[in-house]
């Protein structure tokens, strides 16, 4: 995970561990894994502040996953068109570099706030809270944070959210899910974009993507979706109003829900 790459210094978290942050120093003056676990720590308790922002204004929070170019903000802006009668949408976007999706966003007329990652591949809770100050929570439903493009390290970050949602495209070949168990684990649904495409790569094989699904012991729902034409965006609206519902009724009875963190990253949070 990231104790080999070292992307679990952030923009947000790299206060902890520079000059006199609370982690500069381990024990022993060197220990990584222990560097490692207090960030985990940190960036957990800075996940269930986030989480009681949302929660105390009955906000539902989506982390969207995928590779590069799977289909997220194209997803986004087919959402907003469908919803924005319904819903009061906001974004979080994360990328290494850039405004462009933000802007794709704002036009739209839905608050977008872009989080520039620099060298991390993923975004933490600290980063997600420091754009949390720039929306108005009381004037929104739902909040998508577009996650950097990456399969691996953003499945084992709580960022504060409810739901995780991982995008597999036609484009990126049926094996995904074996190859990739981290992220489809985390997923409480999996989207498969760019349907519209599957005429013409004719290798691709939806059985092959849910049998790779399901033998993770996934019971998430596996939703076809276009966001081109707009097929199949039908099911993923109906799941999208479900789980507002379901966070209202949370939220009256005083309850909260935690995404589902992968199992290397569970055994990490352990050590700290």
């Amino acid at each position: 995970m990231c104790d080999t790459c070292g992307c679990n210094v952030t923009p947000g978290n790299e206060h902890l561990v520079r000059a006199d942050g609370k982690h500069a120093h381990t024990a022993d003056g060197k220990a990584a894994v222990q560097v490692l676990s207090s960030l985990l720590s940190e960036n957990d308790h800075q996940a269930a502040h986030n989480r009681e922002h949302f929660d105390r204004h009955q906000v539902l929070s989506v982390n969207l996953m995928s590779s590069p170019g799977a289909g997220k903000t194209a997803l986004l802006e087919a959402t907003i068109e469908a919803l924005q009668d319904e819903y009061r949408i906001g974004v979080v976007e994360g990328d290494l570099e850039t405004e462009n999706d933000a802007e794709r966003i704002r036009a739209r007329g839905v608050p977008a706030i872009q989080i520039t990652t620099g060298s991390a591949c993923h975004l933490d809770a600290h980063m997600v809270h420091a754009a949390l100050h720039k929306l108005d929570l009381d004037a929104l439903d739902i909040i998508f944070i577009e996650n950097v493009g990456n399969l691996v390290c953003p499945a084992s970050f709580d960022l504060g959210h409810h739901r995780n949602v991982t995008l597999l495209s036609i484009t990126e070949g049926d094996d995904k899910p074996a190859k990739y168990p981290v992220m489809f684990r985390a997923a409480d649904a999996v989207l498969l974009s760019k349907t519209d495409l599957l005429p013409v790569i004719e290798e691709f094989s939806v059985a092959r993507a849910a049998n790779g699904l399901r033998n993770l012991a996934s019971r998430a729902p596996l939703l076809q979706l276009s966001s081109k034409t707009g097929a199949g965006i039908g099911a993923w609206l109906d799941w999208l109003r479900g789980e507002v519902r379901d966070q209202r009724q949370r939220v009256g009875a005083g309850e909260t829900l935690k995404p589902a963190i992968q199992q290397d990253g569970l055994k990490l949070h352990a050590q700290g």
